[in-house]
């Protein structure tokens, strides 16, 4: 089975390369695709959060992952499946981010911390509702909070 599924926005913020640290403080727009209007984000700023679902576009598909490998290539982590980890080099090159919702202004929605860098396809938005967190306590093996440590820093 294959399906197509079209940008409904894209990405606008000055990161333009594909960094793996650093990308608290920033800040992204995601301006709807031609053909949807204002309509599409009503009410969406009386939510504190939106998760925002988009494709990594840049990575080419030679370097897609199907099986197991170290996160970031890093052999002191285990190798872990790629549905294990959150890595863009993903079958169907998904990512998907909760960010804080700072403005919508007519088409354009101003997102915080937003790790998708300019020209990203946007696939969806959604408000994030809190009956759709996870309702017990997460838990995550010890290489993933080393992986993530630096992740929301700001800038080196």
């Amino acid at each position: 089975m294959s399906f197509c599924v079209e940008p409904i926005g894209f990405v606008h913020t000055a990161r333009a390369a594909p960094e793996d640290d650093h990308w608290g403080g920033q800040t992204a727009e995601i301006t709807l695709a031609h053909g949807l209007t204002a309509e599409a984000l009503t009410g969406l700023d009386a939510f504190s959060h939106v998760e925002v679902l988009f494709v990594f576009d840049q990575v080419p598909a030679s370097k897609i992952v199907t099986g197991a490998r170290h996160p970031r290539n890093n052999a002191a982590w285990p190798s872990v499946g790629i549905f294990a980890q959150r890595g863009k080099n993903r079958p169907n090159r998904i990512g998907s981010t909760i960010c804080r919702v700072l403005a919508v202004e007519g088409t354009t929605l101003r997102v915080a911390e937003l790790d998708a860098i300019d020209g990203t396809p946007v696939i969806d938005i959604k408000p994030v509702l809190q009956e759709f967190l996870p309702r017990q306590a997460t838990t995550q093996p010890a290489w993933a909070t080393e992986l993530m440590a630096n992740y929301w820093s700001g800038t080196p």
